[in-house]
């Protein structure tokens, strides 16, 4: 199983990444409020921000690949390899968007390097 980490891991970047790419994009559009008024205006740009769609496309993608991934690999291994992303996306966060990282956060992700490691032991 273990041969297939390079697929799985790269299913969980796309995964990440879309999730920037969406961050970006919400961060360009800015606070809204969800209300009826508006949310034509709201919805269009949403929806034409190349930031929105480049997260779509990665999300639609990464789909591919864990479904390659699943025709492969016991659920049971690959699944909680999900959780990569979750260290991905906050140190990115951390990095690209100046979001906090204290010292609960980055114990958070020792937590989960650990786990990763140890299901990647029974591969």
């Amino acid at each position: 199983m273990t041969r297939y980490l390079p697929l799985i891991i790269f299913g969980v970047m796309l995964n990440a990444a879309a999730q920037l790419a969406l961050k970006q994009g919400m961060r360009n559009i800015g606070y809204f409020e969800f209300r009826l008024t508006g949310c034509g205006q709201i919805f269009w740009q949403v929806a034409t921000s190349p930031y929105v769609i480049a997260g779509l496309c990665c999300y639609v993608i990464s789909v591919g690949v864990w479904l390659l991934v699943l025709s492969r690999v016991e659920v049971s291994f690959a699944y909680p390899l999900l959780s990569l992303g979750y260290i991905v996306t906050a140190i990115a966060g951390w990095r690209f968007f100046d979001e906090a990282m204290d010292l609960t956060r980055w114990s958070g992700i020792l937590v989960i390097c650990i786990g990763v490691w140890l299901i990647t032991r029974t591969g």
